[in-house]
């Protein structure tokens, strides 16, 4: 067990671990906080927004269903009566007024009159329907009776204060929404536009009981001692201050996906028991050019009232590209915007605020030379994939809380995952733990661990029924990377040959060193070429033929073969010289004859690799066979038992 291991994880003091449970996400704010003392942030807990507005709109539609209601109790109903008592009502002269609308009649009496066939019910407004087929003199008959004939209606539907709702909901809709906007755009940081796109969308983040700390961390025992000069700063300033000395502004994390940069970075801010603000560089841009300054603005805002504190900004590559080069964005737009406001902020901390900025990326070299020179980011820790002793601590790490039975050994398993990253080594532990579950089983077996191992680097089994002849077919290209793998001084140890589909393969070779390699001569390069080759040189040897089956080996011996040539300077007819640039178009870094010459000794290289790959399979055709034939029978053969098939000493090569 490593020393981090042994290290008992220190529980904060009594005020910093009030800071450890105040992990809060506002609505409004892009980034996650941790570690906030509880007065920045309120003791109680603020209702959710929706439920404010649910019970306006409620309050509102019932205060509006009373005042119509009553104005439709106030104002009175009208009587619908007959067209006879209508016309006896007109030659009575006791009609008032009226208006028509088709043959619908409205209108009131000068006197109340007993409503037909109810003695004691009278109406005063009424509505009647003229027939079709009346031919009487009607508006001759009202004039005699001197009743008013109107152009509007006499019994109103609805209320004045109803009709004048209706007229103004539009307007009344529009000035809510801009009163909507205003109040976020309140809310957002200075006024600007950060509330109104993206701001609502982010959810808070739960509160944690205990940090993370570097106990927590492990493998990278070299870039922990680097980085815990900054944990010292922050724990005791006054120290460096005596001596004129500052902390440095900028630490900029790099390394590939999965290295462990963020779980550093909070374990830095744990492990000095300060606030830690962290938010991914793709938060900052929206739509609107301005938005993400501002929100820059508000996150530096925010840290040096809490200082000392922790910035920590994820993949920075987003908005940190370099600005005026063919990799840039282009133009005046919101990602360089934000990068400028970056760097503004950078350059208005004076060293005594203990705010110090940490950045995570995996592509360093596209950064801006302006965020990466002194004052800024005075520091750049690259972070490697562990060595085999720190892929032993790290999946010690990761096993605390996971019952192993007696025959898992962790040494091995870190000795057959070279390259593997903190997070892939989790993931493997996890996957195990997952297979256990499933079975049932109260302890995680070193079954479990190889078949979790094999599902990730080989893939997971598909049940495909082949043909016995592809079944063959399949053995014997197999058998060819697994046999030149065997007889190649210097190639890697074969781990495993399996005929079984996986993924898109109908058949895998795991090969793996037995001790982690960071160099790589011409010799061995080669040998990876021929070893590639051989799956296809087998098929041609033995059955004749070459099927699609080789296309990802093609791909791989490749991408060698142009990197040995055009990258590292192993070709004597390119020279010494770097023609392939990692990415982008090759022809602005060298001629058309040059890339020519590239090609024809990238195909020279293949054609005598390949060649190689025939003749030693030609020399051992009879260990070749042996391994088709047990895996014929076996579909999967394990390190021992490929190298017994072949007939080859497990240690030896010749």
């Amino acid at each position: 067990m490593s020393d981090q291991d042994k290290r008992p994880r220190e529980q904060p003091p009594a005020d910093q671990d009030d800071r450890s449970n105040g992990s809060q996400r506002p609505a409004d704010q892009p980034w996650r906080t941790e570690g906030l003392p509880p007065g920045k942030q309120g003791d109680k807990p603020r209702r959710p927004r929706w439920l404010r507005w649910v019970a306006f709109v409620a309050g509102g539609y019932l205060v509006l269903f009373l005042l119509t209601t009553m104005q439709d109790q106030m104002a009175g109903s009208a009587e619908t009566v007959s067209y006879t008592e209508f016309s006896a009502q007109v030659q009575k002269g006791n009609v008032s007024e009226i208006f028509a609308r088709g043959d619908t009649i409205q209108g009131q009496l000068k006197n109340e009159a007993p409503v037909p066939g109810k003695s004691d019910s009278k109406y005063t407004k009424f509505t009647t329907e003229r027939p079709t087929f009346a031919n009487d003199d009607l508006y001759g008959a009202l004039q005699k009776a001197g009743t008013t004939v109107k152009a509007t209606p006499v019994v109103q539907q609805r209320g004045a204060l109803w009709n004048l709702l209706i007229s103004f909901a539009p307007i009344l809709l529009l000035v809510g929404f801009y009163i909507w906007l205003f109040r976020r755009q309140q809310r957002a940081a200075g006024g600007g536009l950060s509330g109104l796109l993206g701001g609502g969308q982010k959810k808070p983040v739960d509160p944690q009981t205990v940090r993370t700390t570097f106990a927590d961390v492990a493998g990278i025992d070299e870039v922990e001692d680097e980085i815990s000069e900054i944990v010292d700063y922050l724990k005791d300033p006054d120290k460096y201050r005596r001596l004129g000395a500052r902390a440095p502004k900028g630490v900029l994390l790099s390394g590939a996906p999965g290295t462990g940069k963020t779980l550093l970075a909070r374990a830095t801010a744990g492990e000095a028991g300060v606030p830690f603000f962290s938010a991914a560089a793709s938060e900052f841009i929206e739509a609107i050019v301005g938005v993400g300054a501002s929100r820059v603005r508000q996150l530096f805002s925010e840290a040096r009232k809490v200082a000392p504190a922790i910035i920590f900004i994820d993949e920075i590559d987003t908005i940190g590209r370099a600005r005026g080069g063919a990799r840039s964005f282009g133009g005046h737009d919101e990602g360089e915007q934000t990068l400028n406001q970056i760097l503004t902020e950078m350059d208005g901390f004076s060293g005594t605020e203990g705010v110090v900025v940490l950045a995570a990326t995996n592509r360093a070299d596209v950064l801006d030379a302006a965020l990466l020179r002194p004052g800024r980011f005075d520091r750049t820790i690259t972070v490697h994939a562990p060595d085999q002793k720190g892929r032993e601590a790290i999946l010690r790490v990761h096993a605390r809380g996971k019952p192993l039975a007696a025959d898992v050994d962790l040494t091995a398993v870190s000795k057959s995952t070279p390259g593997m990253t903190g997070a892939d080594l989790a993931n493997l532990l996890n996957e195990a733990a997952l297979a256990a579950a499933r079975d049932g089983r109260s302890e995680i077996r070193r079954r479990d661990l190889t078949d979790a191992l094999e599902k990730i680097q080989l893939g997971t089994a598909r049940n495909v029924v082949m043909p016995e002849e592809e079944r063959r077919r399949t053995a014997y290209h197999e058998g060819g990377h697994a046999l030149l793998g065997m007889i190649q001084v210097g190639a890697d140890p074969v781990r495993k040959v399996s005929i079984i589909p996986r993924g898109r393969a109908l058949g895998v070779t795991l090969s793996t060193p037995e001790m982690d390699r960071y160099g790589y001569d011409a010799e061995y390069l080669r040998g990876r070429i021929i070893g590639a080759l051989g799956g296809m040189a087998a098929e041609q040897e033995i059955l004749g033929v070459v099927t699609t089956g080789a296309e990802s080996d093609l791909q791989t011996a490749t991408q060698i073969a142009r990197s040995m040539v055009g990258r590292w300077g192993m070709s004597a007819a390119v020279g010494p010289v770097s023609v392939l640039p990692v990415d982008g178009d090759p022809r602005a870094f060298a001629s058309d004859s040059l890339l020519n010459t590239v090609d024809d000794e990238v195909r020279r290289l293949i054609d005598e690799c390949y060649q190689e790959a025939r003749r030693l399979l030609r020399d051992n055709r009879d260990r070749l066979e042996g391994i088709a034939e047990q895996l014929l029978r076996h579909e999967t053969l394990d390190e021992a038992d490929a190298y017994a098939a072949a007939g080859i000493p497990h240690d030896a090569r010749t």
